[in-house]
């Protein structure tokens, strides 16, 4: 077979998905003779497409459970998308828009057929994306949270939560979003930095010719203003106590207050007073049972209670409040002001404080188990770090606001009694209207006179039962498949929805379980632009993933995605990591080219010494790096593990080994090298196949015949053998000496095809011994000799406290040799300060496997005696100028 000059992901990708698929490899089922290795995809919205962070979190999460599944775990891969209340209504309201179509002209039932026909539609878009990535799912276990079985379990838990008194429904304050006119959470908040203007204005008392100043961002909101507040330690509002004042623009007369709250230094120290429309006036209010006037309608226009502006956009009041205080002779002065606003995650609209009927979670007593697994490790977070992030949100817990006004969602199962604002919960509206009579003594009654309440859950509370109900443990809480693959592995999510998500998770998983969710949760960082801003349409700085897929292939972006990315911190993406990645596909490709394009000898026996030593190094290099492998990814290192398997093949074996058992130029290799070469090759792509699938699976179907369903992605990952670390370590020293007469050559323009003689003045030559061999072919050396002194008119370099010598029939330009010995040692002092650093390093010292540790102290001593002996040359040749 004539392979390709050029690795074709575009080609291969195509054709190994759909094989992958035809034979079922990413299916999995109970399997009791296994253990299972579970991860749930963060459900992507359904109005989403595949973005920078779903690429780097679903290539973290298909390199684990490829792993896994080569491993011979029973690996489950759960996919799966949200039905994001807010961003799909607004999606679908748009749609209707363009139409001409109103939603408030459409039946609740109209409306949702348009919403359910639109998710038909584009719902799936996303997880196809995936697919091109090489996710592994098993597909056929798809979820999406407003399925039949996943709404059941939804209903099914707030009626329970309900009977249990943890559900409560009451007015609030809370955050609102005008233009989705719906409340949303706390989490649900981003506070931006917005320049504004600080308007001081005059509130004159009442019955006397003063008045007091107020700064307010807010001029609007006087028309709620139902207090001034003062601190009871001010001084200078002591002749206030028990006084009123009138409120501009309304002249309405509201008391002054004193309340500890006031800030002495903010503005002018007086406060005015609106508990419709802040938390903290709002609170105020309770404490001096303050009346509160809610100004603004549910879509942020002013209501008829503001007596002014009725009708007019909050924005726009602001601006006529202003002109009329100042035609008032009531604005003293305007400051500009920065401060921070809160806008609506989803819609980035101003968030408006205000009082609103919605239903709550008591979430104090629901998430103690929650807090105490992860603090005391039972879950692993992955930094670390994040505990604090964590501990701090769930040791003082808010009750979580579990309502949205909107229709697309799982409706709130409560139902009112005819004429009254009384209600009863249930899981249908068969089993209301029952408890309905009962309650009522009515037997008459008909779910007709039953109404149920118009909102929907917040969409948080369908996902953080996810892990359970993709199993459908909330409905059959005994079935196979919980019982298998609950509690799942591995979580990997972003660090911006530990609240969210990660927690709430949690917190049912021991609701429900009595257990926890998942092991171990692994933060990725954000996808950021060389300038650290966050990628997004808007600033232009995100290119279309599908786009880096067909330019760079899936391996080239899946490898350029995690060559820099540490659990937790950002990932600084730039273009060249792609080709980075693309680069390192095409290197293997070629080393696979070569490997297949040598001609097969079987009476031809192996170089004596350099084939048999290359191979035991290579065999033992290949064992070393599984080890650092399991150490990478028992701690999640996942770049790491990934540059361990890149300096693996590029360097050890496309640069090392290939060259050191490569034939002779039209010369055949002997049988036992080359299926000794395959043998390697084939196990280098296990290695890399959880990173790069793709062109693993190619190279691992063309290295030698296969049976029909024999594919990488299900073979078995390899296993550790013992090998000796000593061939490594010499092996390392005579690519040194390789590495130096290379240098040599090009620095005196030396063809690398002449040969010569080298002399090595060394502590002992079984140091490098059997490994010499190769430096002979690599090096192209014709012959060798032992000295005990220093050779006049000779080239010399070291390695560790060795000291090689390379006679040349050229004059020797000593200050030049003096500037590379002086740059050498500048460099081996600063190197040596790094080893010192890490091992003067007790958490290093302590957890990381004895042979690295032995290595680094190796490393240490080698860079001392090196500089010792450079230092004793460099002092030698100045001696001679």
């Amino acid at each position: 077979m004539e392979l390709a000059k050029k690795y074709n992901p575009r080609v291969v990708e195509d054709k190994w998905y759909k094989v992958w698929l035809e034979n079922n490899f990413f299916g999995s089922k109970p399997n009791p003779k296994k253990k299972p290795y579970t991860i749930v995809i963060p459900p992507p919205n359904v109005t989403g497409v595949l973005h920078m962070g779903h690429m780097l979190n679903n290539t973290i999460q298909d390199v684990l459970i490829r792993k896994a599944r080569m491993q011979g775990f029973e690996a489950c891969w759960v996919p799966g998308t949200d039905h994001a209340s807010i961003a799909t209504e607004a999606k679908v309201v748009g749609k209707l828009k363009e139409k001409g179509i109103d939603k408030n002209d459409l039946t609740r039932d109209e409306f949702m057929e348009h919403a359910w026909e639109w998710k038909e539609k584009h719902g799936g878009i996303i997880l196809e994306q995936l697919k091109k990535l090489g996710a592994s799912c098993d597909w056929e276990r798809t979820k999406f949270t407003m399925d039949e079985a996943l709404s059941e379990s939804v209903i099914k838990v707030f009626v329970d939560l309900f009977k249990k008194g943890k559900i409560y429904r009451g007015v609030r304050m809370v955050n609102w979003d005008p233009q989705a006119k719906t409340a949303v959470s706390d989490e649900e908040v981003v506070y931006k930095e917005e320049q504004s203007k600080l308007y001081y204005v005059k509130y004159k008392i009442e019955g006397e010719e003063g008045h007091v100043t107020i700064a307010t961002t807010r001029p609007e909101t006087i028309l709620g203003d139902t207090a001034v507040c003062v601190n009871p330690n001010d001084k200078r509002f002591l002749h206030l106590r028990g006084k009123k004042v009138i409120v501009p623009l309304v002249n309405r007369v509201v008391p002054i207050i004193a309340d500890e709250y006031v800030d002495m230094e903010f503005g002018t120290g007086c406060l005015k007073i609106t508990p419709a429309h802040d938390i903290n006036d709002y609170e105020i209010g309770i404490r001096h049972n303050l009346d509160s006037i809610d100004i603004f309608n549910d879509n942020g226009t002013i209501h008829e209670r503001g007596g002014i502006f009725i009708g007019e956009d909050r924005f726009k009041a602001r601006k006529l409040a202003a002109k009329q205080l100042e035609a008032d002779g009531l604005l003293e002065k305007v400051d500009n002001y920065a401060n921070k606003i809160g806008c609506s995650e989803r819609t980035n609209a101003v968030i408006e404080p205000k009082l609103s009927m919605q239903w709550f979670l008591e979430m104090k007593d629901i998430s103690k188990p929650a807090l105490k697994n992860v603090m005391d490790d039972t879950i692993q977070l992955v930094p670390a770090k994040f505990k604090n992030t964590y501990s701090h949100w769930l040791e003082n817990p808010k009750d979580w606001c579990i309502s949205r006004q909107l229709w697309w969602g799982q409706r709130i199962p409560a139902y009112y009694l005819p004429n009254s604002n009384e209600f009863v919960v249930a899981e249908s509206p068969e089993e209301a209207l029952s408890i309905a009579k009962e309650k009522t003594g009515n037997p008459s009654l008909s779910i007709v006179d039953l109404r149920q309440d118009e909102d929907v859950l917040d969409t948080w509370f369908s996902s953080w039962l996810w892990p359970i109900s993709v199993f459908d443990g909330i409905r059959h809480p005994d079935n196979e498949d919980i019982n298998y693959y609950y509690p799942t592995t591995t979580l990997v999510t972003g660090h911006d929805i530990i609240f969210f998500w990660v927690a709430r998770m949690i917190i049912s998983g021991y609701e429900y379980r009595g257990t926890l969710p998942f092991k171990d949760v692994y933060f990725t960082g954000m996808v950021r632009d060389s300038q650290r801003r966050k990628m997004s349409k808007q600033l232009g700085n995100s290119p279309d993933p599908l786009d880096l897929i067909k330019d760079y292939g899936a391996d080239g972006v899946r490898t350029g995605m995690l060559f820099s990315s540490p659990a937790g911190n950002d990932l600084l993406f730039d273009i060249k990591l792609c080709e980075q990645g693309r680069n390192f596909a095409n290197k293997i490709w070629n080393a696979f080219r070569l490997v297949k394009g040598w001609t097969l000898a079987e009476n031809v026996a192996p170089e004596i010494g350099s084939d048999e030593v290359a191979i035991e190094w290579m065999e033992a290099r290949i064992n070393q790096a599984l080890n650092e492998l399991e150490d990478h990814f028992s701690k999640y290192r996942i770049s790491d593990a990934l540059m361990t398997i890149y300096k693996l093949i590029w360097s050890d074996f496309c640069s090392w080994y290939l060259e050191a058992i490569k034939p002779d130029f039209e010369q055949p290799i002997d049988m036992k090298t080359y299926g000794k070469t395959v043998d390697i090759f084939e196990k280098l792509m296990k290695i890399a196949h959880p990173f790069m699938p793709f062109i693993s699976e190619e190279i691992y179907q063309n290295l030698q015949e296969r049976k029909k369903g024999d594919c990488i992605m299900v073979a078995a990952w390899p296993a550790v053998e013992k090998f000796d670390y000593k061939i490594i370590e010499k092996a390392e020293k005579a690519f040194e000496v390789v590495s130096n007469v290379r240098n040599i050559r090009q620095q005196k323009g030396i063809s690398p095809k002449e040969t010569f003689k080298i002399y090595g003045k060394l502590e002992s030559l079984e140091t490098y011994y059997p490994a010499t061999k190769m430096i002979w072919k690599l090096a192209n050396l014709n012959d060798f000799d032992l000295v005990n002194e220093k050779i006049d008119n000779a080239v010399s370099f070291h390695v560790g406290a060795d000291e090689w010598f390379l006679p040349l029939n050229q004059e020797i330009d000593h200050e030049k040799e003096i500037q590379i010995i002086e740059e050498e040692i500048n460099y081996l002092k600063g190197f040596l300060i790094s080893v010192t650093k890490k091992l003067e390093n007790e958490r290093f010292v302590n957890n990381a496997p004895q042979n690295v540790v032995d290595l680094e102290r190796k490393k240490k001593e080698d860079s001392e005696k090196r500089i010792g002996a450079l230092e004793e040359k460099l002092s030698n040749l100045k001696s001679m100028l």
